[in-house]
C-alpha cells in the first residue's frame, strides 16, 4: 500500500498556468501536431461545462525521465528542449483548450488543418459551434479565440462588443450589465482549476496503463503505440512528423507524374507504420518491450541513460527510413497483387498486411534478397497468413514469436527456408481436405477463407461466373462506378430458400452459396430458382467454357438441381480445391 502512495502526487493548476507550461515546453502536448479526434461539438460542451463551474476530470501526467541540466533553446531560459511531464490522459482536453485560447489550428483525422471556432452569446451565456448564421448575428461572438489572441484588454473588448451590439438592438442598462458579467465570466476561464495526478518517472508503462484505467470512467486501456508516439514527439519530432506526413499523403492519389504513398490497400496511421519500423529495428512484435528501450533504460541498473536512448532512436530512425521508402512500400503491394489480392477489399486482417510488410523489409534490408525472390516469397506468406488467420488472435504475441525464431538467422536462403517451413507445416493435406472445407461453413461477410478464394480466382485467371470477363479485371480498384462491377450473388436466392423452408439466415448466407457475378446478372436472376435461371444462362456458353467456369468457381456440374444442403457440402470441398490450386501456383 505504501508503494502505491508514492507512485504519484497530486498537483493543482489553473488553466493559464497549464497553457504557459505548454508554451514553454515544460508540458509536452504532441496533439497539436497529430490528428485531433474530438468533434467541435465536444469542444463546445467542454467550454460550457467549465463556464458553468462543472468539473471536467483529472489530468494524468507522467514525469519524464530526462537528464538534469537539459539544454535550453531560444532566448527565454525557461523554455525546455525536453518536457518535464508527458500527458498520458487529458490530451484531447488540453489540445482543445490550447487550440482555442491560442488560436491555433489542429489536424483532423484526415490530416487536414482546421480551426476550432467556438461561438459565445453573452446575453444568455450559450456556447455553440460557429456556422454561417451565427457569424451574421451580432448577438454572438463567432470565435472566442479572438478574445485572447487579440491582445486587447478584457474591458476594452467588453465595451466594444456592447457598443457594436447596441447599434443593432436597443439595450437597457441592466442588459448591458448582464452581458458584461457573462463576458467577464468567460475571461475568468483562464483561472479555471485543474487537478493533475503526476506519476513518478520510475513507474513502468504497464503500471501507468493500470492507473489510467482505474481513474478513467470510460475504462479504455492505453495503446502501447500511444506511449511510443509520445516519445517520438519528445525526443525525435522529425520522426513523428515524417510518419504523419506519409500517412496524410497516403490518403490522396498522386497527380500526373507525382509520386505518392497512396495505394488501394491501406490508409495507414502512424502507429501502424511504427509497428513495422519496430519489428524491423528491434525484432519485436510487442510494443511494450520496446518502450523501455526507447526511454534509454539500462536493463541491469534500471537507470535511464540519454546516450543509450539516442542510440536506440538512431536504430529506429534507420528502420523507419526503409518503412517510408516509396519504392519499398509499393513493391510490397505488388507482391500482394501478384498473390491475387487486388485491393484492401480482399484483406480481412490489417495485422497480416502490416506484418507482411515487416517481413518484406527484413528480407530486403537485413538479408539483401533480390526483388524477384521477395515478390514470390512474400506473396505466398501473405496469402498463407491471410488464409489461416495467423495474426487474428493475439497478433503481437504471434508476431513476437515469429521474429524471435528468425533472430538467429543470418542468410537470405535460411530466411526463405523458414518462411516455406512455416507454410508447409500448417498447409498440410489435412488442412486442404478437412480444415479449409469446414472453415467455408460460415456466413461471415469478411471471412478470410472467402477472400482467399477470390484471390485464388484472380491468380488463376478465372472468368466471372456467367461472363467472359475475368474476375481480376472486374476487381480492378482503379475503376470507379456507381455500382460495384461484381456483386456477391446467392446461387440459391435467399427469397427462394426461405420459400422452400430454409428459415435460418446463417444457412441462406453460407459462403458456399456465394459467387461473384456482374451486377446486371444479379438483378436479372433476382429470386428465381437455380433450375429456372441456370438453363437460360447456359445457352450463352460452349461446353468447354461452361465446364471451365464451373471448375474455377468450385461448382459441381448439375448443382442447380441438387438439394441445397448437398450442394453446400460439395461446393465447400471444391472451393478448397480452387484455393489450393491458386496458392500452389504462387510456387
Amino acid at each position: 500500500m505504501s508503494e502505491l502512495k508514492t507512485c504519484f502526487k497530486r498537483v493543482d493548476y489553473d488553466l493559464s498556468s497549464l497553457l504557459h507550461f505548454i508554451d514553454v515546453g515544460d508540458i509536452g502536448l504532441p496533439d497539436i501536431q497529430r490528428p485531433f479526434v474530438w468533434k467541435n461539438a465536444k469542444v463546445r460542451d467542454l467550454f460550457d461545462s467549465m463556464y458553468r463551474g462543472f468539473p471536467v476530470g483529472y489530468l494524468l501526467f507522467w514525469e519524464n525521465a530526462v537528464e538534469s541540466g537539459a539544454k535550453q533553446i531560444g532566448l527565454d531560459e525557461k523554455q525546455r528542449d525536453v518536457p518535464a511531464r508527458l500527458i498520458v490522459d487529458g490530451q484531447q482536453r488540453l489540445t482543445s483548450l490550447y487550440a482555442v485560447f491560442r488560436g491555433q489550428k489542429v489536424l483532423d483525422e484526415n490530416y487536414a488543418y482546421r480551426q476550432i471556432e467556438i461561438a459565445f452569446r453573452p446575453s444568455d451565456g450559450k456556447f455553440e459551434v460557429a456556422d454561417a448564421a451565427i457569424r451574421r448575428d451580432p448577438e454572438w461572438i463567432p470565435n472566442i479565440s479572438q478574445l485572447w489572441s487579440s491582445g486587447a484588454s478584457s474591458r476594452k473588448l467588453v465595451n466594444g462588443f456592447i457598443e457594436k451590439l447596441g447599434q443593432k438592438v436597443e439595450l437597457s442598462e441592466a442588459e448591458e450589465e448582464h452581458i458584461a458579467h457573462n463576458l467577464d465570466r468567460l475571461f475568468d476561464l483562464q483561472k479555471y482549476p485543474f487537478t493533475a495526478l503526476e506519476i513518478a518517472q520510475s513507474v513502468e508503462e504497464e503500471q501507468v496503463a493500470d492507473i489510467f484505467v482505474r481513474i478513467n470512467s470510460e475504462g479504455v486501456k492505453l495503446n502501447q503505440a500511444d506511449f511510443i508516439l509520445t516519445l517520438l514527439s519528445v525526443f525525435w519530432e522529425k520522426g513523428r512528423t515524417d510518419l504523419e506526413q506519409f500517412c496524410r499523403a497516403a490518403r490522396i492519389p498522386a497527380k500526373g507524374s507525382d509520386t505518392s504513398p497512396f495505394n488501394h490497400f491501406l490508409e495507414p496511421d502512424p502507429d501502424q507504420l511504427l509497428r513495422v519500423a519496430v519489428a524491423l529495428a528491434f525484432n519485436r512484435g510487442r510494443l511494450k518491450s520496446v518502450y523501455q528501450v526507447l526511454r534509454g533504460k539500462d536493463p541491469d541498473t534500471g537507470e535511464y541513460d540519454p546516450q543509450r536512448r539516442q542510440d536506440q532512436f538512431d536504430i529506429l530512425a534507420e528502420a523507419q527510413e526503409h518503412v517510408l521508402n516509396l519504392n519499398n512500400w509499393h513493391q510490397y503491394f505488388k507482391a500482394l497483387v501478384g498473390a491475387g489480392f487486388r485491393s484492401g477489399e480482399l484483406v480481412s486482417s490489417t495485422n497480416a498486411l502490416l506484418f507482411g510488410y515487416a517481413f518484406y523489409l527484413i528480407g530486403k534490408v537485413r538479408f539483401g534478397l533480390a526483388e524477384h525472390q521477395l515478390q514470390r516469397a512474400i506473396g505466398r506468406w501473405f496469402f498463407f497468413a491471410s488464409l489461416t488467420g495467423r495474426y487474428t488472435s493475439s497478433p503481437e504475441t504471434v508476431m513476437d514469436g515469429d521474429l524471435a525464431r528468425i533472430r538467429e538467422i543470418d542468410t537470405g536462403e535460411a530466411f526463405l527456408s523458414w518462411l516455406d517451413g512455416e507454410i508447409t507445416s500448417e498447409l498440410t493435406n489435412d488442412f486442404w481436405q478437412i480444415t479449409l472445407p469446414s472453415q467455408f461453413d460460415s456466413s461471415s461477410a469478411r471471412n478470410p477463407q472467402l477472400f482467399a478464394f477470390f484471390a485464388a480466382q484472380n491468380r488463376l485467371g478465372a472468368p466471372v461466373l456467367f461472363s467472359h470477363k475475368t474476375v481480376s479485371d472486374m476487381l480492378d480498384p482503379t475503376i470507379k462506378t456507381t455500382k460495384k462491377a461484381l456483386e456477391r450473388h446467392h446461387l440459391f436466392p435467399k427469397a427462394w430458400l426461405e420459400a422452400h423452408g430454409v428459415s435460418d439466415q446463417r444457412m441462406r448466407n453460407q459462403m458456399a452459396n456465394y459467387a461473384l457475378v456482374e451486377w446486371p446478372d444479379n438483378i436479372d436472376i433476382s429470386a428465381k430458382a437455380p433450375q429456372d435461371y441456370v438453363p437460360q444462362i447456359r445457352l450463352r456458353f460452349s461446353d468447354e467454357d461452361w465446364a471451365e467456369m464451373h471448375r474455377f468457381h468450385g461448382l459441381p456440374i448439375g448443382w442447380e438441381a441438387m438439394p441445397y444442403d448437398q450442394f453446400l457440402g460439395q461446393r465447400r470441398d471444391l472451393m478448397a480445391g480452387v484455393v489450393r490450386r491458386g496458392f500452389e501456383k504462387l510456387a
